[in-house]
């Protein structure tokens, strides 16, 4: 019986990139709490969200791989980059990465529903900023206002103007859905992109 693939997301985001794998799927918002845990990490941070998501919408999707993601953007001092929600916080969160090294971790879990098996994994990325000048960070976030996006810029769009270099096996999971690594999950779970038509 083939089972159902469940995009545990209400992001567009990472529903395009899904969509690059031409395997028919649909999509959930699972409702969990993102807040981090006293001492927890980045990486444990980024894999527990995830792996919540996939198990909030367990119970009424039998039969389903359910596909998790979460990311957390970390300053070098540890301090985590959330979503801005706004123009003035977004200044904020550019400001203090300009120059720096930020590292996204993506977390990923998929959940098979119909064995119970749970694969999780943690997708590192680093982005180099340049030193942003204040007029670069209003003019960027001005045109792009990614006031939803952890680290408060869009990899899909102009964020690639902010930035001297990438360092990172996958750049899918700037944008919020490490392929890669999904891909090699999947394989593992019996839906091989490739021959699952």
């Amino acid at each position: 019986m083939k089972r159902t693939i469940l995009l545990a997301s209400s992001s567009r985001y990472r529903k395009q990139l899904l969509e690059r794998l031409d395997l028919p799927f649909n999509c959930a918002s699972p409702d969990i709490d993102e807040n981090p845990l006293p001492g927890e990490t980045a990486e444990a941070l980024a894999v527990r969200l995830a792996t919540q998501k996939a198990e909030a919408l367990a119970e009424q999707n039998p039969n389903t791989l359910i596909i998790g993601s979460d990311q957390v953007a970390a300053l070098p001092d540890g301090s985590l980059l959330n979503k801005p929600g706004s123009h003035e916080q977004a200044a904020i969160q550019l400001t203090r990465s300009s120059g720096q090294s930020v590292q996204f971790l993506t977390g990923l879990a998929v959940l098979d529903t119909q064995t119970g098996t749970l694969k999780t994994h943690c997708e590192p990325f680093t982005v180099h900023f340049r030193n942003l000048s204040k007029g670069e960070i209003t003019g960027y976030l001005n045109k792009e206002q990614p006031y939803d996006c952890a680290g408060s810029f869009k990899m899909e769009g102009l964020g690639i103007t902010l930035f001297s270099s990438l360092e990172g096996r996958d750049p899918n999971s700037l944008i919020g859905l490490p392929l890669i690594a999904l891909c090699d999950m999947l394989r593992e779970l019996g839906a091989n992109p490739l021959l699952n038509h």
